[in-house]
């Protein structure tokens, strides 16, 4: 038999069966259920945030299916959370204030707290994306602005500012590159390309100008590992005329909230 609780203390109702165990089906009878829940949170802290229900049930030896029900049931309940692309998963919330009441020490800074410091001095949308296992996925989005799909970029890379970033620091993937337009700026010369992939090693600045929407136009400078390599890229998109290389401090303004990242991607 199913019945509904409400907890006044947090607002929340639940299922809870004759066992007395709540709806999602981790209830102290099913021993084996936490086992693997656990083991979940473990493979999404090692693989990282990003990490697809495909690999994290190889990882964790289940059966997909059942490790897609309990990812959504700890999705859910706040322990994990999707990724803004909703192709993989980042451990979430109540997943952090465990670790924080655990160590007792103050709040681990992650990425999104770096982020929400950042546009609280700019007006334009930022959003981070990670080049890890060398596939492009937006792992920090921005409520308050639209941000390109990991998708849109990575069908046309070479007309998006963190889509350059990733070839210029990933060069094997300019082969599977198809230089098209998206619009009547986009870079379709192979070697004007790969001369502008030299200028953003060099400055580790790429920039993009009305060549993926008109109207729109970016820059991203690379996020490094702590052992100096680059593992994704952060970005800021605004109105094209108001975001430039050479406007504001953008790139420095940037390039400081990197600094910043470095070890959080």
């Amino acid at each position: 038999m199913v019945t509904e609780r409400h907890d006044a203390r947090t607002g929340r109702s639940e299922r809870v069966g004759s066992g007395g165990g709540s709806g999602t089906g981790f209830g102290g009878q099913q021993p084996k259920a936490v086992q693997k829940a656990l083991a979940m949170l473990e493979a999404v802290a090692y693989l990282g945030a990003g990490a697809t229900a495909k690999q994290i049930a190889a990882h964790t030896m289940v059966p997909p299916a059942t490790a897609y029900r309990m990812l959504n049931y700890l999705v859910a309940d706040g322990f994990l959370a999707r990724t803004p692309d909703l192709a993989g998963f980042a451990l979430g919330r109540r997943t952090s204030e465990l670790a924080y009441a655990a160590t007792g020490a103050e709040q681990v800074r992650t990425a999104a707290h770096v982020l929400d410091a950042m546009r609280a001095e700019t007006r334009h949308g930022l959003y981070l994306a990670s080049f890890r296992g060398g596939v492009l996925k937006i792992v920090e989005t921005d409520p308050d602005h639209e941000v390109v799909s990991a998708a849109t970029v990575s069908r046309n890379p070479h007309a998006h500012a963190v889509g350059k970033l990733l070839l210029a620091y990933r060069p094997r993937y300019l082969d599977s590159v198809e230089l098209r337009s998206v619009t009547a700026h986009t870079l379709v010369d192979g070697l004007a390309l790969h001369a502008e992939l030299a200028g953003i090693l060099a400055t580790e600045v790429s920039f993009e100008n009305e060549e993926s929407r008109i109207g729109r136009a970016a820059l991203a400078v690379p996020v490094r590992e702590r052992g100096s390599d680059v593992v994704g890229g952060l970005c800021l998109q605004g109105v094209a005329g108001r975001v430039s290389p050479d406007g504001a401090g953008l790139v420095e303004f940037l390039k400081a909230g990197a600094r910043e990242l470095c070890g959080l991607v």
